[in-house]
């Protein structure tokens, strides 16, 4: 059941093999993770995955959140799930000791995250959103806050969420309307409505700390006037001890698609003039503060989708080999052929391939951005942590946006496997499909991270980051070129480079040159092509380092590992990297019908 949720084998490659991450136990910071924690680490992930986690997804998605006079409870299992969490201390892996967390390396945090999130998302954000709450306090707050709060959020004793959206201003966080109003004490009076909050009233902690955007009264319009305060449902004493009810009410949770198991709530603010919060670091500079809690989030939704669909690819491999159905084509004529496994079966291998290659190369990625953190915290010169920040913000957008499109894609392949049976609830496909579904919408909906990258990411620092990560993809084309097996697969991904890099100019030159709105409605295929790119440099980078293990003769049982990394670059090579070039033909021929058809054009009324 354990190799369902991930491949054990594939992530041991990626951290190992690929990234090589225990020679980060060379550096003081991170001596203890030498090759036998990390492995230890993952497979005690793997465990608690699988034995305490995965029996939550039914109950989540069956029985969900229910709300009750301002009350949300949630299934029974959760409450042994989460003392699980709390008791392994799994909620703030990478953060310092002194808070409650474990110190560990950030790619390793994150391979163990994923067999966590493929057995139950919607539940593992309880734990995700305490740890981005305790994130924001002890990056920004004074040392009594930090005192009063961090280590009961990294320990999972309370737990954190976010208070950002209101009815009247979604993705327009500067249409805010919530007020607050200094205090003699200090403090401030907060009144104003909140939706959308993930994990924002249950009773799996007696305590919830949200962090909440305001406007201070007199503060200027829109992001420039907006302020960030810690608001706890039940209000904190100076001492650390809980005081009474803070005025901060559920009025109630979404019925939703999916990830049903966590409460996304309705939160009213001082409805009754009781609602108290402590300003979190400087006044007017809230999203600023905010935008670390949330390049985290996105890092970590696209996180979630990658989870989604490793279980899904591992799911429908393992159906594919036992379902047994249909003869064999090669002998198709013979009536008295026996029925075969479907994985033999020239479409269900298609399917399989598309999820292999999705799933592997999503996954180097993930990791990769994870260990660009380590080498940050590991690294002596000031320079070498710019270019790796650079590298990583450039990034994001693709890591939130092309995963979670992608991931959607190994989710709906999975059903096709399965054909009717992927329908049903009784089998797992359809939840992870349904749950997987959100990752596209949240923390900002794909297009705004389309936007993100070719307007704000593509020029940050004088467009050194794209130039930077350019020649890390350079680096594994002219290291591929070098072997045999995948010196052709090279030259294709260079050409596909130096192609998007065209596209890259070309959509900066239309954006500059006035047509603005074209660009935009470009904004979405140039972060798909780029996002295709990616993922071929990291198929082509794993492919090599198996192809020189098979050529240095590897152990036998590891033979057919390295063949199939090999096939993966091959596969995504020859049939997906032409659809590339072709997406960035499109870009190039610069479309205006989207921006200029009129708006009654759309349909008649």
């Amino acid at each position: 059941m354990a190799q369902i949720l991930a491949d054990r084998r594939d992530v041991d490659f990626v951290l190992h093999e690929q990234l090589e991450v225990e020679r980060l136990a060379e550096h003081e910071r991170f001596a203890e993770f030498n090759r036998k924690v990390i492995d230890l680490v993952i497979s005690e992930a793997r465990t608690l995955a699988v034995k305490e986690i995965l029996p939550t997804q039914t109950d989540g998605d069956r029985m969900g959140a229910r709300f009750d006079a301002g009350t949300v409870t949630v299934p029974e299992s959760f409450h042994s799930a989460w003392s699980a969490l709390k008791d392994g201390e799994w909620l703030a892996l990478t953060e310092d000791l002194e808070w409650g967390g474990q110190g560990m390396p950030r790619s390793v945090a994150s391979a163990a995250q994923g067999y966590l999130n493929a057995a139950n998302f919607a539940f593992v954000m309880y734990a995700g959103l305490s740890h981005g709450a305790g994130k924001l306090i002890e990056t920004f707050g004074t040392e009594e806050q930090k005192q009063l709060f961090v280590k009961k959020l990294y320990t999972g004793e309370w737990t954190g969420t976010m208070l950002l959206t209101e009815p009247e201003a979604g993705s327009d966080v500067g249409a805010l309307e919530t007020l607050a109003t200094p205090n003699d004490d200090g403090t401030y009076s907060i009144v104003g409505n909140k939706i959308f909050a993930s994990a924002g009233e249950h009773d799996l902690a007696e305590n919830i700390i949200h962090p909440v955007l305001a406007r201070i009264e007199g503060a200027p319009a829109g992001t420039a006037g907006i302020s960030l305060f810690i608001v706890p449902k039940i209000w904190v004493n100076e001492d650390g001890s809980l005081g009474g009810p803070n005025d901060v009410v559920c009025t109630g949770i979404e019925e939703k698609m999916g990830i049903h198991g966590n409460s996304t709530a309705s939160i009213a603010l001082g409805s009754r003039g009781e609602c108290r919060g402590l300003l979190l670091g400087e006044p007017n500079k809230g999203m600023r503060s905010m935008f670390l809690m949330m390049n985290d989030a996105r890092l970590v939704v696209g996180d979630q989708a990658l989870a989604s669909a490793s279980a899904a690819y591992m799911y429908a491999l393992d159906y594919a080999r036992t379902r047994v159905q249909g003869r064999d084509l090669r002998e198709i004529r013979d009536r008295e052929a026996p029925s075969v496994p479907i994985i033999r079966h020239p479409d269900v291998r298609r399917m399989l391939m598309l999820m292999k290659v999705y799933v592997e190369g999503l996954r180097s990625l993930s990791l990769y951005i994870a260990h660009c953190f380590d080498r940050m915290a590991t690294t002596e010169g000031p320079d070498e942590e710019h270019r790796l920040q650079g590298i990583v913000d450039f990034l994001i957008p693709i890591a939130k946006a092309y995963t979670t499109e992608r991931a959607l894609e190994v989710c709906d392949l999975g059903i096709q496997v399965y054909g009717g049976y992927g329908y049903i609830k009784e089998y797992p496909m359809e939840q992870l499909l349904r749950d997987c579904r959100i990752t596209p919408i949240y923390e900002g909906t794909n297009g705004i991270q389309a936007m993100d990258l070719l307007f704000r990411k593509l020029g940050q620092d004088g467009g050194r980051p794209i130039l930077d990560l350019s020649d890390e993809v350079r680096d594994a084309i002219a290291a591929a070129a070098e072997v045999d097996r995948t010196a052709e697969m090279a030259d294709i991904l260079e050409r596909a480079l130096i192609r998007l890099e065209e596209v890259a100019r070309h959509l900066g030159q239309t954006a500059m040159y006035g047509r603005l709105p074209v660009a935009a409605a470009h904004a979405h295929p140039f972060l798909e092509a780029y996002g295709d790119v990616t993922v071929g440099w990291m198929l082509l980078w794993r492919a090599r380092v198996a192809a020189e293990a098979l050529a240095a003769g590897a152990k036998r049982k590891d033979e057919a590992f390295y063949e199939g990394l090999v096939r993966s670059a091959e596969f995504y090579t020859e049939n997906l990297l032409p659809v590339t070039l072709g997406k960035m033909d499109v870009i190039l021929c610069g479309s205006s019908a989207a921006v200029d058809i009129p708006e009654d054009a759309f349909a008649g009324r």
